[in-house]
């Protein structure tokens, strides 16, 4: 926490000292002054900031991938005449444990379109997740698994 306190300090000192208060200025600031901390940390050894931080623009461009994908899937099936959708309800068991875990990856899974979050179970073990297009369901729970889930419990862990 303290790193990314220090990134943000720096970057609004660079921001201060150019005098420009654009967006691409603050990025400029924010990027230089993550690869000067990270240098001074012995490359990122000992602080976990680092890695987290790269672990969540690698989440935030996969969901972006995917939201694309998505919508391009979405939309063409709108379009053309003949449906290939394939709804369904799948139980997609869990590796996330904690409440803020379980709720951005519903989140996550809800924006993307196509699925839906419907439910989580007491014991908070599955979630289930409806569908549009469903190839297999072991397929689609391993999209989930090895998609959204393991990247969000790299920035989250």
């Amino acid at each position: 926490m303290r790193s990314f306190l220090t990134n943000i300090l720096l970057t609004f000192v660079w921001v201060v000292l150019t005098g420009e208060f654009i967006y691409q200025n603050f990025i400029l600031g924010f990027a230089m002054s993550f690869f000067v901390l990270w240098i001074s940390t012995g490359y990122g050894k000992s602080s976990r900031y680092f890695p987290r931080l790269i672990s969540a623009f690698g989440l935030i461009f996969y969901f972006i991938r995917e939201l694309l994908k998505a919508n391009v899937l979405v939309t063409y099936d709108i379009i053309t005449p003949k449906f290939k959708m394939q709804p369904a309800i799948i139980a997609v068991p869990l590796s996330v444990e904690s409440d803020l875990e379980i709720t951005l990856l519903a989140n996550l899974i809800t924006l993307t379109p196509g699925t839906l979050s419907i439910d989580v179970s007491d014991d908070k073990k599955i979630i289930y997740v409806h569908t549009m297009y469903l190839v297999t369901p072991e397929k689609f729970i391993e999209q989930i698994k090895s998609g959204l889930e393991r990247r969000l419990l790299e920035v989250l862990r």
